[in-house]
């Protein structure tokens, strides 16, 4: 008896098989996207909570690193003249919205929202970087090293009651689905 087919799987790269241009501007566009989101989302607590909130600290700390996420793959846009998402607006706004409807609930349920965001965002960027494989050092670099400080900012979270919070099964699912919606369609749009 012969050995199964392995069939192609479409997020994984096939032996011999390169990532494209076009997969790899995808990829620039929904992780910038994505940097731009948390930022607002940040922004949107901080000003809910204000400065005065002993996560404050932790959650202006996490802001500033997402800013340099921000800023590192909006140089990568421009150098590698990718178009960003056309949808960067409804980002700015949801991302605020989130942030602040989030820390209004209480710091429990702003932490939750870190929780589940950075859980999402730590598979989206495995998944990235089992695609590129060896194709784009320079993008892989910046994604592993950013996805370190993702899953950073998703074990302080816990560790400041993300799971304490009110309905926290349900809140993180909702905002897990949310953030896979938006990572679906800023690959595209």
């Amino acid at each position: 008896m012969s050995a199964p087919k392995d069939f192609p799987r479409p997020n994984f790269p096939q032996p011999g098989r390169r990532v494209t241009d076009r997969q790899r501007a995808s990829m620039l566009r929904v992780d910038q996207a994505g940097e731009f989101g948390a930022t607002r989302i940040y922004a949107g607590q901080l000003a809910v909570m204000g400065d005065r909130h002993p996560d404050s600290r932790l959650i202006a700390g996490m802001a500033a690193q997402e800013e340099r996420h921000r800023k590192h793959f909006d140089a990568m846009i421009a150098r590698r003249g990718v178009r960003p998402t056309a949808l960067q607006p409804i980002w700015n706004v949801a991302g605020f919205a989130l942030g602040a409807v989030t820390a209004a609930i209480g710091p429990r349920a702003a932490m939750a929202c870190t929780a589940a965001i950075e859980t999402e965002i730590d598979r989206h960027y495995s998944e990235q970087l089992r695609e590129l494989g060896q194709d784009d050092p320079e993008l892989a670099t910046a994604i592993a090293d950013f996805q370190a400080e993702e899953v950073e900012h998703r074990e302080a979270a816990i560790a400041h009651g993300a799971e304490q919070a009110v309905a926290y099964p349900l809140l993180s699912g909702m905002i897990r689905l949310g953030c896979r919606a938006a990572i679906a369609l800023s690959k595209r749009i």
